[in-house]
């Protein structure tokens, strides 16, 4: 047995099972410190950078330890975005598939009466931002009696942002016996005043390193003049021709003259930014990580939702202010094992915020030469042929995880009385399946979601076509959303 495995933390088949899928082979460091501590029950404050692997390193061990037979939430998560919210959500339920394991996010410019619904069902894990987070519990509509884990992620951030009020005005109304665990890229006073007065002696994990890889991230550095920016980006695009790219502006109308600019040149692209509606964004990041498009325009704020195993070139159109945002920028880029390449376009007025960035990272960013136009030229064809095709996602971790599973809609759900152990119970009974090919059941007032594990799905739909449910007839098709 490997030490730099998932086995030597003894977890559940069903864990190991998502974990093989994911291709998490071996823990980084964030999660090997992390993973034992959290699996002991101990609170915990982490020192550590987006893009170490954190959200993995208290989702594995916060799914192994939830029950899933209590209906209340176990597990809070606070996040200072709504992307993040997303982010984590997505992350837990893929790493709690197969032991069906219900996360739900919650946050504003959503309707509160559907997270309301939502709430009323068996649920494990809550992710939410401060505000909305608060309102469910003010309106009673979140209960918090069973709460025994609490987790703050990006707690700097939440501080920046103003949340830390509610934040604590949150933690007063949680369970006095739970654990914390408290996740910050750097530890501010408050954030350190906040652990010790709601923590009971925490352990303390740093992650030395900011996160910057040169074994799968190559980083270039080109000098260029802001006017000359825009065909300087051109000419590198045909010349790497990326299979996915990201490109990073400074502001929103950047971004939206970056796009406006390649959209307009027949580039299959998209933006991202916080002007765009909440929807919006969240259908661009979902586009952009099933392949639809292949180079996506987008703001820093905007980065920190974007988990896409295989984006193969970062360029930043313009050189970030912050040094750490550098960091998660290029962190997006070189993951789950893949190579990656980051350019950064810097104009002569921009050697100061260079020189901290390279002093932040500890190296120097190696210089690129301005693409030779006959190079350019040479490279054209491939790039138009490539732009023509849709870009194929080798590895989105949802779609690997959510392989072999259909999800089935019943017209049926409380009002005709129907619960999750009925269509247990009868789906159950058909020869070749068994109670664990069903995955999450979802309740509503007049339907019902199913998921069905193992591939087990035409073969589920066939049978239900015909079977009643607990004495009821009820029009099964396979769900669309």
């Amino acid at each position: 047995m490997s030490e730099k495995s998932f086995e030597r933390y003894h977890l559940s088949d069903e864990i190991n099972k998502a974990l093989a899928l994911l291709k998490y082979e071996s823990p980084t460091q964030v999660q090997s410190e992390v993973i034992p501590l959290a699996l002991e029950n101990k609170d915990l404050v982490v020192k550590s950078q987006t893009g170490s692997g954190k959200t993995a390193a208290y989702g594995i061990p916060l799914s192994e330890l939830v029950e899933w037979e209590e209906k209340k939430p176990q597990v809070l998560i606070l996040t200072p975005t709504r992307e993040l919210a997303a982010q984590v959500r997505e992350d837990i339920t893929n790493i709690g598939r197969f032991k069906r394991l219900k996360a739900m996010a919650v946050y504003g410019k959503e309707p509160f009466a559907k997270q309301k619904e939502e709430l009323q069902q068996k649920t494990h894990v809550v992710v939410g931002t401060p505000g909305r987070v608060k309102d469910h519990v003010d309106r009673g509509t979140l209960v918090l009696e069973k709460i025994k884990y609490l987790v703050i992620d990006e707690a700097d951030e939440m501080l920046n942002m103003g949340f830390i009020d509610e934040v604590e005005a949150i933690i007063e109304e949680l369970p006095t016996n739970r654990v914390t665990m408290v996740f910050s890229a750097t530890l501010p006073k408050d954030v350190e005043t906040l652990c010790h007065k709601y923590m009971r002696d925490p352990a303390h994990a740093e992650i030395a390193s900011t996160g910057v890889t040169t074994d799968t991230i190559e980083h270039f550095l080109i000098e260029v003049k802001e006017e000359a920016k825009m065909a300087l980006l051109k000419d590198v695009t045909v010349v790497e021709n990326p299979d996915s790219c990201l490109i990073f502006c400074r502001t929103k109308e950047h971004v939206d003259t970056v796009y406006t600019e390649l959209d307009s040149a027949g580039y299959s692209c998209e933006r991202l930014h916080g002007g765009l509606e909440q929807e919006d964004r969240f259908a661009v990041m979902n586009g952009f990580k099933m392949g639809n498009f292949r180079y996506l325009v987008a703001t820093d704020v905007a980065a920190r939702g974007i988990d896409v195993d295989n984006v193969t070139l970062v360029i930043n159109y313009d050189v970030p202010m912050e040094k750490e945002s550098y960091v998660h920028r290029t962190g997006r880029t070189g993951r789950a094992g893949n190579k990656g390449k980051a350019i950064t376009f810097a104009t002569p007025y921009e050697g100061k915020f260079i020189k901290g960035i390279e002093r932040y990272i500890g190296f120097e960013l190696p210089k690129m030469e301005i693409p030779k136009q006959s190079e350019v030229v040479e490279k054209t064809a491939a790039f138009e042929e490539k732009m023509g095709g849709r870009r194929v996602v080798q590895n989105n971790k949802t779609a690997r995880v959510n392989q072999g599973i259909m999800k089935l809609h019943f017209s049926g759900g409380k009002k005709k009385k129907l619960r999750a152990v009925d269509f247990v119970g009868t789906i159950a009974k058909i020869p070749g399946v068994n109670a664990e090919d069903i995955g999450i059941i979802t309740i509503q007032d007049q339907m019902t979601y199913v998921d069905i594990l193992n591939g087990k799905g035409s073969l589920v739909l066939q049978a239900m076509e015909n079977t009643p449910v607990k004495g009821k007839k009820l029009r099964v098709s396979k769900a669309i959303k």
